[in-house]
């Protein structure tokens, strides 16, 4: 099998949140959580994917921009 690329798209809001989600998880044990080491490869690519793509990480008001990310993302009751 030749190993190709795969390409996704995500909306800001949804590559915000996704990103901190994301930064969380690596600050934990990820053996916990991640029951393959081979898992976590892709992990940090996406990571470091999203950091490279969203200037929002380092904006001075990064809290209040995610939090209106995930507002706009959970669905309404």
């Amino acid at each position: 099998m030749v190993d190709s690329e795969v390409t996704f798209k995500l909306t800001s809001d949804e590559a915000l949140v996704l990103s901190h989600w994301l930064e969380k998880l690596q600050m934990t044990d990820l053996s916990r959580v991640v029951d393959d080491p081979a898992v976590w490869a892709p992990i940090h690519r996406i990571a470091g994917t999203l950091d490279e793509a969203l200037p929002e990480l380092s904006a001075p008001d990064y809290d209040q921009r995610l939090e209106a990310a995930r507002q706009r993302l959970r669905p309404e009751d």
